[in-house]
């Protein structure tokens, strides 16, 4: 009889024993709420040109840093120097603005209508 005991407890020690081992599963059916914002995100985001990762997007063209002087120039009435292409300054305040030409309102002469290319600088009138 000891001898029957001793063979099964050897058989035993051969047979490796799954049914305490614990299955991991992942949770792909039922995804949490925030990964499925996640993934929506993902989904609505452009590509950029070839997909290439790491690549930044290049800078916006327009920063509005020109209309916003402007506007701050214009509301305070500021006298202003403009000082064009061939050296000649022309002295007035900025009265409206667009994406071509400046309209400069004068004390001493008539309104003037500016080319942007054509002016070299400008500068406040008490910056001298």
């Amino acid at each position: 009889m000891k001898d029957s005991m001793d063979s099964t407890a050897v058989g035993r020690a051969l047979e490796p024993d799954f049914s305490n081992r614990k299955l991991i599963r992942p949770s792909l059916g039922r995804p949490d709420h925030a990964r499925s914002e996640q993934m929506q995100e993902r989904r609505e985001r452009p590509m950029n040109g070839g997909g290439g990762a790491g690549k930044k997007t290049p800078p916006a063209e327009q920063t509005h840093a020109e209309n916003f002087y402007y506007q701050k120039q214009m509301q305070a009435k500021t006298p202003m120097v403009f000082v064009l292409q061939d050296g000649e300054e022309i002295h007035g305040s900025i009265e409206w603005y667009d994406k071509t030409c400046l309209k400069i309102t004068r004390s001493n002469g008539a309104n003037l209508l500016i080319y942007k290319p054509s002016i070299k600088y400008i500068y406040k009138e008490s910056e001298k």
